[in-house]
């Protein structure tokens, strides 16, 4: 390399000598270069396979525990069906039980009385049957209740909501609440100003109200402080430090109904199940078990939340919670007590179809001593015969429920189809979701709960038919009673 510039050879200087030296180092630097640049790269190639097969590893440990969770997630949720299932049938026994318990009681004062009444008039002793028609028709009244106290719970009972100004609702029953708790408990209320309508069945929240009061009456056995209180509640989306019981409540605008008592109060442990049907810590044969579940089925029902608040010997509080209603409350007219029915139009016509054939026995005879002319049917394809002849019918009274494949509802259809303008009173004993479109009744229709007093439902069919709205329809304590 040196000679490269020289053709004629030469001796080495020891600055030659040098650069040799440096190239030569320079040349060995190169080549341990290379051999790292080959050992890494062996290196690389290792670590990487290694990394693959880590990677796999963890892989396949990842799938299998993925596995064995999803394995373990079913399992768990065959064992929390398996779970849910047996307190359901717990619970069933439970209402079981103490629904056949309740009836039975209740049957036994029935069939007793009617016994009674017969023999009475047998042996020629009429004038004394009137106070055994007063206990069988006050058992037909309990088992009405006790009926409708279930539906309210299972959230099966037809609500009619309507925009309800509920001060004027507890202003109205104040003298109701002071009869029924007695001169021993001081009944206090304090009504907000300005109070916002709220949105549900005013009838079913007059009961929830009076079950409330009678629990609280129940509480105070030598008397106390009984508060009634309504105000406007707003929960916010974000409640930092809120009380957790109220925190149950979604964000909203609500009108609050609070119930206070200076009673027993309860425990923790009977504040858990206060809302259980049939759970009662009352003695034997003085409670259902039903008032508190029956409210608490309403209040969900009707969009609103129900908190109960308590300590033991430091009395309860109830707390409602119905949504706003962004409206005017509707005008409630209070109708007194109900007297004779009044006799119909001449002319009037009255369809009855139902399947059970006492009820529609009685039903067609209290109409035609009235003067209605009434049509019957046995169910839906007959009813719709009588229709489809094109005769003259103002009312179509039927029962909801009716065997054959058509029900009421669907025969209320096909005869709207008919005549548009065909008012219809639907009774039922249970399905009222089947009469029902999203909660609420069509114009011109209306429903009744049995049993129902007779007087009642002769004034509903008059309200229909000659004034075109619904007529309250109270209770009548001595009327006969039709039952499902």
């Amino acid at each position: 390399m040196l000679q490269i510039d020289s053709h004629v050879p030469r001796q080495f200087t020891e600055s030659d000598t040098l650069f040799l030296r440096s190239y030569a180092n320079l040349l060995a630097g190169a080549v341990d270069r290379i051999r790292v640049i080959g050992e890494v790269r062996d290196g690389e190639a290792r670590l990487r396979t290694a990394l693959e097969e880590r990677v796999a590893e963890r892989t396949r440990a990842l799938t299998e525990a993925n596995d064995r969770l999803h394995a373990e997630a079913e399992e768990r949720g065959r064992i929390e069906e398996a779970l849910r299932q047996s307190l359901k049938m717990e619970a069933v026994g439970q209402l079981t039980g103490g629904l056949a318990h309740d009836f039975n009681n209740l049957l036994a004062g029935i069939s007793g009385s009617l016994e009674l009444i017969r023999t009475r008039v047998g042996q020629g002793r009429a004038s004394e049957v009137d106070r055994y028609i007063d206990v069988a028709m006050t058992s037909v009244e309990r088992a009405a209740a006790l009926t409708h106290r279930l539906l309210a719970f299972s959230r099966r009972q037809t609500l009619d909501p309507k925009a309800t100004d509920v001060n004027r609702l507890v202003a109205g029953m104040e003298d109701l609440f002071s009869r029924t708790v007695g001169p021993g408990i001081a009944v206090e209320t304090r009504l907000a100003n300005d109070l916002w309508p709220a949105l549900c069945d005013p009838n079913q929240l007059e009961n929830a109200l009076l079950n409330l009061v009678i629990n609280a009456r129940d509480a105070m056995p030598d008397g106390g402080p009984l508060m009634i209180e309504t105000r406007n509640t707003v929960f916010p989306d974000t409640r930092p430090g809120a009380d957790p019981t109220t925190s149950k409540v979604p964000a909203g605008e609500y009108m609050g109904l609070f119930v206070t008592d200076g009673g027993t109060g309860m425990p923790v442990d009977v504040i858990a199940r206060a809302f259980d049907p049939f759970f009662t810590t009352k003695p034997t044969g003085q409670g259902t078990g039903l008032g508190l579940s029956m409210i608490y089925g309403f209040v969900q029902q009707s969009g609103g939340h129900v908190l109960l608040g308590s300590e033991a010997g430091q009395g309860t509080v109830v707390s409602i919670y119905l949504p706003r209603h962004l409206g005017l409350a509707d005008v409630v007219k209070v109708t007194g007590l109900l007297t004779s029915p009044a006799v119909a139009e001449a002319g009037t016509v009255v369809l009855v179809v139902e399947d059970e054939v006492a009820v529609r026995m009685v039903i067609v005879e209290v109409l035609s001593d009235l003067g209605y002319v009434v049509l019957e049917a046995k169910d839906g394809q007959s009813g719709l015969r009588v229709i489809e002849s094109r005769v003259r019918i103002d009312l179509l009274l039927t029962d909801v429920g009716l065997p054959g494949g058509m029900n009421g509802r669907q025969l209320a259809d096909a005869a709207r189809a008919h005549s548009p303008e065909l008012k219809v009173l639907f009774l039922t004993g249970y399905a009222a979701s089947a009469a029902v479109s999203n909660g609420r009744m069509e114009a011109g229709m209306e429903i009744m709960i049995k049993p129902f007093a007779l007087d009642a439902l002769a004034a509903r069919i008059e309200g229909m038919v000659l004034m075109d709205r619904p007529v309250a329809s109270p209770g009548s304590a001595t009327a006969l009673r039709a039952s499902s």
